[in-house]
Parts: structure tokens; sequence; C-alpha cells
């Protein structure tokens, strides 16, 4: 197993990412990740909180989206209560942590912020899910809560003994270039005219991408994928030169 990456999205107090910062280093990871902080960084008020953790202990790496965050992760968690209405796995810590334990990429976790959690876009470029048993009634944690919960989980499972095996199967592509294939696709569908109304090209755009998250793509299938992609443009193209006038 590699290590694990833990990723804030768009985090907006700076007092939850250095106490996210502090739990981390208590369980000894140290791959801390902020997409699109609100305050900026660096921030003072995460120094202080972190007693010590930032930025010494923690390494923290600032990126402006989502997908720039979990480009070299091969294997992405979201962290989420609600039903978002995805045909994706649900695991309990245990679960996600003996996924991430299996394989031999880089793991990324996914944590909302404080406010209105993951947005969907962000989901839907995960490969499970990730949910505690949280009381129905009261299920929003604390960001560093969450961090802690799952950080917990991780280095628990370390003393459990050694990883499951990963023999025979290829190692999952990295996230960047899933996320170039998807793009690529997208692209070639806004040209063939496929998302309309304009309105909904979000929400098809996204079902689509939770199914090739789905699927564990390996660089292989990855490249002769768009191989097809590029063979269907260019047949299209030629189709359209050689039609009667």
């Amino acid at each position: 197993m590699t290590s694990t990456a833990f990723i804030l999205v768009a985090p907006q107090m700076g007092e939850n990412i250095g106490a996210a910062a502090r739990v981390m280093a208590n369980f000894g990871l140290a791959d801390l990740r902020l997409v699109a902080p609100r305050d900026g960084w660096p921030n003072p008020a995460a120094e202080t909180m972190s007693a010590g953790a930032l930025p010494d202990v923690v390494a923290v790496t600032v990126f402006e989206t989502v997908e720039q965050a979990i480009a070299d992760c091969g294997f992405v968690l979201a962290t989420t209560a609600r039903p978002r209405g995805m045909e994706k796995p649900v695991y309990g810590a245990a679960e996600a942590v003996a996924r991430i334990r299996a394989v031999p990429v880089r793991a990324g976790v996914l944590f909302g912020a404080e406010r209105a959690g993951l947005p969907n876009e962000a989901v839907a470029l995960a490969d499970a899910i990730l949910s505690f048993p949280v009381a129905a009634g009261f299920a929003s944690l604390n960001l560093a809560q969450a961090v802690a919960l799952v950080a917990h989980a991780i280095v628990e499972a370390g003393d459990s003994g050694p990883p499951p095996a990963f023999e025979g199967v290829d190692a999952p592509a990295p996230r960047h270039e899933l996320i170039a294939m998807m793009e690529h696709f997208e692209a070639e569908l806004d040209r063939a005219g496929f998302f309309f109304p304009p309105e909904k090209r979000a929400p098809m755009a996204q079902n689509l991408r939770n199914a090739f998250t789905r699927a564990g793509w390996t660089s292989q299938e990855v490249s002769t994928f768009r191989g097809a992609i590029k063979a269907l443009a260019l047949g299209r193209g030629k189709a359209r030169v050689s039609r009667p006038e």
C-alpha cells in the first residue's frame, strides 16, 4: 500500500484545516491536499490549530480543482452521509480501508466543505463512497472528526497483518488518465450534439462519469478506449466529407 492522500475540497475555516492536520500527524499520515481553500494558503489559524503539525510534519499541497488533486491517485473514495442517487459502492470504514490496502497505487480520500459537503461533481470522480454509521437525524460530522475516523481506520488496519494480495491484475490507471479519457469522450459527444438540451449536459456527463469510474480501468484499457474514440471521430469526419451533395 502506498501513502493515502487526504483531500479537503473547498475547506472554509483555517481552524478545521489545522485540526485535520493535527489528527493526521497523530496517526502518522502526512499527505494533506487542499482544493480551493476559501481563505487561501498558508493560513495562520490553521498553523495555530495544528499544534505543530503544520508545516513540518504534515505536507500541504494546494490545488485549484479536484481533478488536479486526485491526478496521481488510482483509487478514490468520497466521504458523504447523503444519498446521491449514484450507482457507486458504499463502504464502511473497515471495508474502505481494506480496499485502500489492497491496491498497489496511491489512494485519495475526498472530504467536503463544512457547510455543504462534497459537490456531486466531486463524488462522480470517486470509485466508491465512504460513509459512517452516524445517527440519521444528526449525520453531519465536523471535518476534523471525519478525518480522524478515516485516519484511525487506516492505522488500525495496518496492525492487523499484511494487506491482501494483489496478484495477476493490472493496477488501476492514475486518475488523470481516466479524467483525460472522460474529457476526450465528452468533447466528441459535444461535437456530435449528444448533450441536448444544453441544460441537461451536467447530469448526463455526471452519469457517464459514474459509469466510467465503476469500471476500474487500467492504463492499457484507457489507451485502447481513447484510440477507439479517435477512430470513431475520424470516421465521422470522413463520412461528412464524402456525403453526396
